[in-house]
């Protein structure tokens, strides 16, 4: 990694850290806000010309924009009705978590099983063109992770 490279990282952690404050303060997340509150960047137009810079700035914004509406319904809403709908929110979260755990489950053992069959060099093929979703599927843990010998075949065949 050069030495841009490092500066930039490090500039983008800052970055990171300054959004997250302002979100944690509700003060609106903009790219001058940003720059006014950075120690090494002094312009706005700095965050808006950096693609990495921009695309982390605009994820923050949304989720600024997310947090206030769920304050805007928050407040009209009782304690009661309040509470009742973060029951039903943990209550859906804890059934998608237990319906990823399965799935995951599944599909590491639908690889397995493929890949004992002599046919995971064709399922990744497949998923070549398909980078982002198996690199999910990677993250999730949902792609064993074994070394893949091919099947020898025996020479004498039983009846």
């Amino acid at each position: 990694m050069n030495k841009t490279n490092e500066v930039s990282s490090a500039d983008d952690g800052k970055m990171r850290e300054i959004l997250e404050v302002l979100l944690t303060d509700d003060e609106d997340i903009t790219a001058r806000a940003v720059a006014r509150l950075h120690p090494s960047i002094r312009a706005a137009s700095s965050i808006t010309r950096s693609e990495s810079r921009r695309r982390l700035l605009a994820e923050y914004q949304q989720r600024q924009a997310e947090y206030r509406r769920w304050r805007g319904r928050a407040a009209k809403q009782s304690g009661a009705d309040m509470a009742a709908t973060l029951a039903d929110k943990d209550l859906r979260i804890a059934e998608l978590e237990a319906t990823v755990q399965l799935l995951t489950a599944s599909h590491v053992a639908t690889l397995r099983a493929v890949g004992e069959l002599g046919g995971f060099s064709k399922w990744a093929r497949f998923y070549e063109q398909y980078r982002d979703a198996r690199d999910k599927l990677a993250e999730l843990g949902a792609i064993p992770e074994a070394a893949i010998v091919p099947m020898q075949e025996n020479s004498k065949r039983r009846n």
